[in-house]
């Protein structure tokens, strides 16, 4: 969304009367508690699922594998598209995206306008089971994204040269293993299950891998919080009114949901909005 429109519904909301407290971490700067014994009333927690998921494959911890979420927040919001920037990231060179969401297509054409020579996405499915919109893939292949399906990362290679200690291209990625998949019988979602092809391992020779496998919720404010249910993903659990297991503790969007839409996460909070109206009325 274009940052003056944003710009302008803060603005509106600060006069509406709303407080804006920033550089505030809840569960290390503050806990939920701590907001109670403020001499707050009820709490909503919106905080989404911003922590990024990987592969857990051998070489995930070399230079130039970002996740999809460090890599746009330092493009967009860190500026690191200029000249010059502050905080810096990999541009140009080969580069792989590892997933097939909207979020894996945003991250490809981004590496594109950055200067990627190119950039692929790998993905262990085929087109047909692509989860990003189809508007965005049609977008990707018209700037020029290379959709290598149905193939699945293994490992990420890098470059090591014993003799040199001190080389300065020591520990960068130089190329990612992969495997091809074949699509077997449907999982219990529908979706058809990818099975690796023995004997067809190959290397995708690239300067920068890009991991976009979804997100989940962060930890921290469960951690400090007790009292507070989560689910199996680590999704806080909430009634119809997004009520959580706590009183007067409300949430909603992706921190309950898992990844989802602006939609979604819209509704619940007006949703949470009104029930903390009604809570608080009868106080």
């Amino acid at each position: 969304m274009p940052k003056k429109i944003v710009a302008k519904e803060v603005e509106s909301l600060k006069a509406l009367g709303v407080d804006i407290e920033t550089n505030v971490v809840i569960g290390k700067t503050l806990t939920i508690d701590e907001l109670f014994e403020m001499g707050y009333e009820a709490v909503f927690v919106g905080s989404g699922a911003g922590l990024p998921n990987f592969m857990g494959i051998p070489g995930e911890s070399l230079k130039g594998v970002y996740s999809a979420n460090e890599f746009l927040t330092r493009s967009n919001l860190m500026k690191s598209y200029l000249s010059d920037p502050e905080t810096p990231i990999m541009k140009g060179g080969k580069v792989a995206v590892v997933g097939g969401g909207n979020v894996a297509m945003d991250a490809a054409r981004t590496a594109l306008r950055l200067g990627a020579e190119k950039v692929y996405i790998v993905y262990r499915r085929s087109m047909d089971e692509l989860p990003a919109r189809k508007e965005e893939v049609e977008h990707a292949i018209e700037e020029g994204i290379d959709f290598r399906l149905l193939n699945n990362p293994v490992e990420v290679l890098g470059y090591n040269n014993p003799d040199d200690a001190r080389d300065p291209k020591n520990g960068f990625v130089t190329g990612m293993k992969c495997i091809k998949m074949e699509l077997g019988e449907p999982d219990a979602r529908g979706r058809r299950r990818p099975i690796p092809v023995e004997g067809s391992e190959f290397v995708l020779d690239v300067d920068t891998v890009i991991m976009s496998i979804g997100t989940s919720p962060n930890p921290l404010i469960k951690s400090t919080t007790e009292g507070l249910e989560v689910n199996e993903r680590g999704g806080i659990i909430v009634n119809e009114d997004g009520l959580t297991s706590r009183n007067a503790v409300y949430a909603g969007g992706d921190a309950v949901t898992g990844a989802a839409t602006v939609i979604s996460a819209m509704g619940a909070g007006k949703t949470a909005a009104k029930a903390i109206d009604e809570y608080l009325s009868n106080k």
